[in-house]
């Protein structure tokens, strides 16, 4: 493969685990259906545009473990059906309320037709098999499929309790060949977090590669000599590709990047707010108001609140220029940075896979018009394990503890408004290695008990709960996650303590957090 430089797209697909049975409609379950509606879909749409009109595309993905669950479970999946159902009522109704709008009309019928086309393909061409869809373009060579935590742990605030780190990357790698059948051959970090050590552990589970921001590498032992157009090895041979720092700002940066375009839809005016609460809570679980319908009118125009009706033909224009410049910006970096270079350089773009269609929703459209316009260019795009299978070898340097949060760093995990959650967290990882090493060898009843302390465990670690009480959208929902979980281990503790079991109650824990049915909790024990 011959080039004159690499783009390595890598996409973090990741939601935390939501899902409760014993409520009829749950509001935070629509994270995943808005994301499923709103980008999953939307991106293999656009993968099976691409491989019908014959044009190649390479990316990595990462799908995280507690995704994977959601997305194969049987009553998340009818309660999506479900929820497009309900879309496509508001959506028929919108038509009919804006049927003489010349301007918002259209509008209405866009979406209409959005839903339509997400119900068709999740039922009838996917058969309610999202993953299958995934394992298809995975196993044909266009995407290269990383796993991550488990639950998606910040994985520096853990490091004083290794059993707990060990079990997050077991319990990932079970539950990603379980679902794909072979062994991934990188990990994705959850939020770049890094620090130096890690390689040991990830190196243990034979993973052979991850990406770390363009600070920690740049801040590594010894300084990096090409800066993100090269990945470093740290000195037990584990590789990390650099985050490339031109490549995010031109797409993620908050006020200057492509999704702040005022031509591109606005994400948060919507019906759902513009609109009387009794118009809206027949579509809605619990009847709320004041809530995301995902029907979105207005253009982002500016920092202002006198928005400009969204032109879906101006949008659709500027993301393909917007492809374009983005190419042309990777082709002179490459330029620049290929006089310096013994192999050609490589730029590794990291996003979190919401981005695309969900909080940008011309992301999907900007997508196909970077394949669509790569072999125009004298750049190749490569999966992360292609790359690495070209150029095994690199410069030895390690990087420093980093992250892709604010300030580079941790305190987004890590601060007044979290911190609490943390000695809760770290007793219970404490405990459940001191069960683990006291009942080494449990079959039955017992073993299922043990099997969902580990649950909780894992659970208890995830960095979204910590995250959205920092950002404050949430908070108390995130709070209570972290309560539930640590509560519910608790009361394991306590039964095992006393050589008892609550059957009935273990039975509906286990239907109610039914991740991880693989899981064995005898990954907490101490590594000797």
């Amino acid at each position: 493969m011959k080039s004159k430089g690499y783009v390595a797209l890598v996409l973090n697909a990741h939601l935390p685990f939501v899902r409760d049975p014993a409520q009829p409609a749950f509001l935070e379950e629509r994270w995943l259906f808005e994301a499923l509606s709103e980008t999953y879909l939307p991106l293999l749409r656009v993968f099976r545009t691409l491989e019908s009109d014959g044009v190649p595309f390479k990316a990595t993905l990462s799908i995280s473990p507690t995704l994977c669950s959601m997305l194969g479970d049987s009553l998340l999946g009818s309660r999506y059906i479900a929820y497009v159902d309900t879309q496509i009522a508001l959506g028929e109704r919108e038509v009919a309320r804006t049927a003489n709008d010349p301007t918002f009309g259209p509008l209405a019928s866009m979406y209409l037709e959005l839903y339509r086309q997400n119900r068709h393909d999740y039922v009838d061409v996917y058969s309610r098999d999202v993953l299958g869809a995934v394992d298809y373009h995975y196993k044909r060579g266009r995407l290269e499929l990383l796993t991550t935590a488990a639950t998606h742990a910040f994985l520096p605030n853990f490091r004083l309790v290794p059993e707990a780190l060990a079990a997050q990357i077991e319990t990932a790698l079970v539950s990603h060949r379980t679902r794909f059948g072979k062994q991934p051959a990188g990990i994705w970090l959850p939020h770049l977090g890094w620090y130096p050590g890690l390689e040991d552990l990830l190196k243990a589970y034979n993973l052979h590669y991850s990406v770390v921001t363009t600070r920690g590498a740049l801040l590594g032992n010894p300084l990096p000599l090409h800066g993100s157009f090269e990945p470093v090895q740290c000195p037990n041979g584990f590789s990390v590709f650099v985050r490339d720092a031109a490549a995010t700002e031109a797409v993620w940066a908050d006020r200057t990047g492509y999704p702040a375009d005022p031509v591109y839809r606005d994400f948060y005016r919507d019906i759902g707010y513009d609109l009387p609460s009794r118009e809206i809570s027949p579509y809605v679980p619990g009847g709320q108001s004041s809530v995301f319908t995902g029907f979105k009118y207005w253009a982002v125009t500016g920092h202002t609140a006198d928005k400009r009706p969204y032109d879906r033909g101006l949008a659709v224009a500027r993301a393909q220029a917007h492809a374009k410049a983005f190419l042309d910006g990777r082709q002179e970096k490459a330029g620049a940075a290929a006089q310096s270079l013994d192999r050609p350089p490589l730029m590794v773009c990291p996003y979190d896979a919401e981005l695309f269609g969900h909080w940008w929703f011309e992301g999907p459209l900007w997508l196909e018009a970077l394949f669509r316009n790569a072999k125009e260019r004298e750049l190749t795009f490569v999966t992360l394990g292609e790359y690495h299978h070209l150029y095994p070898e690199s410069q030895v340097s390690t990087p420093e503890f980093s992250s892709w949060g604010d300030k580079g760093y941790g305190e987004v995990w890590l601060d007044g408004s979290n911190d609490w959650i943390y000695r809760h967290v770290f007793k219970a990882c404490e405990r459940m290695t001191e069960l683990a090493e006291r009942f080494p060898d449990e079959s039955g009843l017992r073993e299922r008990i043990l099997n969902q302390a580990a649950r909780e465990v894992l659970l208890a670690m995830g960095s979204d709960w910590p995250l959205l009480m920092r950002t404050g959208r949430s908070s108390s929902f995130a709070r209570s996650r972290i309560e539930e979980a640590v509560g519910n281990f608790g009361k394991i503790y306590d039964m095992l303590s006393a050589n008892t079991v609550a059957t009935e109650w273990l039975t509906r824990l286990e239907k109610h957090n039914n991740v991880f049915p693989m899981l064995n909790y005898r990954m907490f024990r101490k590594k000797h």
